[in-house]
């Protein structure tokens, strides 16, 4: 345990720091109690248009139940009425506040105050995958990129260490950057 652990650190960049290392703490000691499982419903509503809701989770077995509604369009010119982020917008903004959170708590945990912290994401699609007008081209990306920028009472080599932590442990990074299987099952309802 590094001194940083052992002394009472209170509350960094709005993260109950002495919390996370509680956390961490119980699940090192009983691995069972780090298992989350995440779930959402979403349900077509006309057009391009849908509605996912998040109604709960599970953690250590348990359901924690909460409720939020994530909306979904396409642009005009794809077909929609610009209600709302597309899919590839949800993706990339999951992505970049998936990542955030590692910042945030690995500044937090460095005793590391941020005065800045902003994710610019992009990647470029062919809608040619898509709508399946050549078997060559892929659906989705070649890359995406991602730009960090960050400041705070913290050296280039304090951020550097979080920034490399932060790739090596954000679960939407590995999921967006790795093969991760789906399977999908379809059920026809009459």
């Amino acid at each position: 345990m590094s001194a940083l652990e052992a002394r009472k650190i209170g509350t960094v960049n709005g993260i109950d720091v002495d919390a996370l290392h509680e956390l961490i703490g119980e699940v090192k000691k009983d691995p069972a109690k780090g298992i989350v499982e995440f779930k959402v419903k979403t349900g077509w509503k006309g057009q391009t248009r849908s509605e996912t809701v998040v109604d709960s989770y599970r953690l250590d077995g348990n359901e924690i139940k909460r409720r939020f509604t994530i909306q979904s369009d396409e642009p005009l010119e794809l077909l929609g009425e610009n209600t709302a982020a597309n899919p590839q917008e949800l993706l990339m903004a999951a992505l970049n506040a998936c990542i955030s959170v590692g910042y945030v708590a690995g500044a937090a945990v460095s005793g590391i105050t941020l005065s800045k912290l902003e994710i610019e994401t992009k990647g470029r699609l062919d809608l040619r995958g898509f709508l399946g007008l050549d078997s060559n081209i892929k659906p989705g990306y070649e890359s995406i990129q991602c730009v960090v920028r960050i400041a705070g009472n913290g050296t280039p080599e304090q951020f550097q260490e979080i920034h490399e932590n932060v790739i090596k442990t954000s679960p939407n990074y590995f999921n967006v950057s790795q093969p991760v299987r789906v399977d999908a099952k379809l059920q026809v309802e009459n």
